[in-house]
């Protein structure tokens, strides 16, 4: 199969394992001609680093026809406005998450791909990792009966130790705990029960600034302004009748995540949605609690298999995982979790999307189809 020539955008921290997996792991569909980013010394690096033949300025990738296929690694707030560039320019494009930070700007993004006939894709991926495949197979095959209920939780510690090099975006719409870590729960819980039909929540901001705490960062005895939520709970409601309590917040410290779906027969443990693997077990009627090892491939960091799922669906026409419709329905949902808690009512879905296709079993290294 002829391999989908990639251009990225963005070279800052996230693009490493991006372009470590897209030249190692998924390189016999994907093929990286250029880097490109604002700081150009930056992208020189990464070119370097992973032996891209070119390091250009955003409008040298955007002009050339070889490049079929653009990731978006920018920041958040400029997501849909570089999509909708690239897709003017004639390319695919799959971004980063969130999609966008209004519906307005993430259906401006969808009718241009339309309109052009164009394939648009979004992070999170971590769906297509082992862990998560597994347990759509168990649940499809019955092991925990009619899913019914779920519970989610991701407690991080908040940005005071400042040792990201943009540690300030995780302060802004965006980088807070419903745009940057909740996709990956909301991703897997769609992927698993199907669409949302409405929300309730609350969001809380516990402060309005924040002193930087670490001795070794570089902004130490700075006060940083805080101007998102940091502090997120939620109600989900399924079309499929089952329900779903979800807590976000960046007020806390360490790590810790926690994902479970209750079944009429079974209770299901999941691995962290932010990875690719993790510890799957069923909670059965009698008490007994039994892991299970994965059924799928791709245990390791795979970020990037959305990407290359895409790209596999540029070459044969099927549907692509990762669809900007699944973000839509993503960001209509985290949308509506605020506009809950600023109206005091349960919000509606207006959108819906169909469960992702499972991957097949036995799949060939590294390959998707």
């Amino acid at each position: 199969m002829r391999k989908v020539k990639v251009g990225v955008i963005g070279t800052g921290q996230i693009s490493g394992i991006y372009l470590k997996n897209m030249t190692e792991t998924f390189d016999g569909i994907l093929e990286v001609k250029a880097v490109a980013d604002m700081l150009p010394e930056l992208a020189r690096k990464r070119a370097e680093q992973y032996e891209i033949p070119n390091a250009w300025t955003v409008d040298e990738l955007l002009a050339d026809p070889e490049i079929e296929l653009v990731l978006n690694l920018t920041a958040p707030s400029v997501h849909a406005a570089v999509n909708a560039r690239a897709l003017h320019a004639g390319k695919h494009v799959y971004t980063e998450k969130p999609f966008a930070l209004t519906r307005e700007d993430a259906d401006e993004v969808l009718t241009l791909a339309e309109a052009k006939g164009l394939l648009v894709g979004c992070a999170p991926d971590t769906f297509l990792g082992a862990g998560l495949q597994t347990c759509r197979k168990l649940i499809d095959e019955g092991w925990i009966g009619t899913p019914y209920s779920a519970n989610g939780t991701i407690i991080m510690g908040n940005a005071s130790g400042g040792m990201h090099p943009n540690f300030h975006n995780f302060l802004k719409l965006g980088g807070d705990p419903v745009m940057d870590m909740a996709p990956y729960y909301l991703t897997a819980l769609i992927f698993l029960l199907g669409p949302v039909r409405r929300v309730s929540g609350t969001a809380q901001q516990l402060r309005s600034e924040i002193v930087v705490e670490n001795p070794r960062s570089p902004r130490y005895g700075d006060t940083v302004a805080v101007e998102a939520p940091t502090n997120v709970s939620a109600v989900l409601d399924f079309h499929s009748g089952a329900v779903a309590g979800l807590q976000a917040a960046k007020e806390s410290f360490g790590y810790t995540p926690r994902l479970e779906i209750f079944g009429t027969e079974g209770n299901l443990i999941l691995p962290d949605p932010n990875f690719f693997d993790g510890r799957i077990a069923i909670q059965f009627p009698n008490g007994e609690t039994k892991e299970v090892p994965a059924s799928h491939g791709f245990t390791e960091d795979s970020r990037g298999i959305g990407l290359a799922d895409m790209a596999y669906a540029i070459r044969t026409g099927r549907p692509h995982r990762a669809s900007g419709r699944l973000a839509r329905h993503v960001l209509d949902v985290s949308l509506g979790i605020f506009e809950s808690s600023d109206q005091g009512r349960h919000i509606a879905i207006a959108s819906s999307v169909d469960r992702p296709s499972p991957l097949p079993l036995g799949l060939k290294y590294n390959r998707l189809d």
